[in-house]
């Protein structure tokens, strides 16, 4: 086994919870020696690490579907690595593994922590590093099981899917398409709305920047008969005008609300809800964990997917540990063009 003595582990750890917008404040740099993991342990180099919207929910104290990151603890972050030493014999040094790694250049784990932590081989035959972050990671397998399972997507149903060439909604668009169905992007600015339409083949997509009304026009342009399927990234305003336009039996998923993540005051509800009782329709949120025996089978499609070309996946790429707590806003203020990712370490 590798000498890991002489090694180093650069962590971000959370120091204080924000209140809005994240600021440095709210997180400490530390540093400390790399131990050699004990019997039925491993020692993961992380490689490169996933930076989502729900990071931001963990940030903060109170009751949610995984408990909040400790005051003084390493900030929780998926991501994906090498194995440098292994006293398990299911994991070789070399191997290379996904899963809850943290915002560190190591992870040392003990054998009950391996399946805590979600610690799982990963095929790079199948698809790239990043894009096992991507549609092939936690994104792809929430857009997934969002749309499959919740959604329920039939041949000619419209779909609408906010966030559209974010992480989750480029893989709920283009699995959307490949159901048959008419896919509706919702994204911020041309740039992005250009390359969901002509790369990821959605039918339309509105972009919200474009004015007060712009949501709500392009609804009502290219949504003529209603929205069936909406998958919900963003919450807030948007989500009411989709409300708006639902049809009968209509399937929303909710997935996330990035607007209302850094709110000061009470979250922003939906105004429109009794749309759900006058179209008989259903709000469901999805949380991805719920699925995790069956993550293998979407990867196994989703890969099948990128191989024929019929999937496209896009990652917003940053290198740099240290660059963390500026890299995390970039999410909130509709900076990064595709998956956000952070880079750790050459592979």
């Amino acid at each position: 086994m590798a000498d890991t003595t002489q090694l180093s582990n650069h962590q971000i750890r959370l120091a204080s919870r924000p209140v809005g917008l994240p600021t440095h404040a709210n997180w400490r740099s530390t540093t400390e020696p790399v131990q050699q993991p004990g019997a039925g342990g491993l020692l993961v180099k992380t490689l490169a690490l996933s930076l989502d919207p729900a990071m931001r929910g963990w940030m903060n104290e109170g009751k949610s579907y995984i408990p909040p990151v400790g005051i003084g603890e390493v900030m929780r972050a998926g991501g994906v690595g090498v194995v440098v030493a292994s006293e398990n014999p299911q994991f070789a040094v070399g191997d290379h593994v996904s899963g809850s790694l943290g915002v560190q250049e190591y992870l040392l784990l003990s054998q009950d922590q391996i399946k805590r932590n979600g610690l799982a081989k990963i095929d790079l035959r199948l698809g790239s590093l990043t894009q096992w972050l991507n549609v092939l990671g936690m994104p792809g397998m929430t857009g997934y099981f969002g749309l499959m399972d919740v959604g329920h997507p039939q041949v000619g149903e419209t779909l609408v899917v906010s966030g559209a060439a974010g992480a989750v909604g480029q893989t709920v668009g283009q699995l959307a398409k490949i159901k048959g169905c008419r896919v509706i992007g919702i994204a911020g600015g041309a740039a992005k709305c250009d390359w969901v339409v002509n790369t990821l083949g959605f039918d339309a997509c509105i972009d919200y920047k474009a004015g007060p009304d712009a949501v709500r026009d392009g609804l009502k342009e290219h949504c003529p008969n209603g929205v069936d399927i909406y998958f919900d990234n963003v919450g807030g305003d948007i989500l009411d005008q989709v409300l708006a336009r639902l049809a009968r039996g209509a399937r929303i998923i909710i997935c996330g609300a990035i607007s209302q993540y850094n709110n000061t005051s009470a979250v922003q509800g939906p105004k429109n809800y009794l749309s759900l009782l006058v179209n008989r329709a259903r709000m469901q949120g999805i949380v991805v964990f719920d699925y995790a025996d069956r993550y293998h089978l979407a990867v196994a499609e989703l890969a099948g997917y990128l191989r024929d070309g019929r999937m496209h996946s896009k990652e917003d790429v940053v290198h740099g540990l240290d660059t963390f707590p500026d890299t995390l806003l970039k999410l909130f203020a509709g900076e990064n063009f595709g998956k956000l990712v952070l880079q750790v370490a050459d592979a």
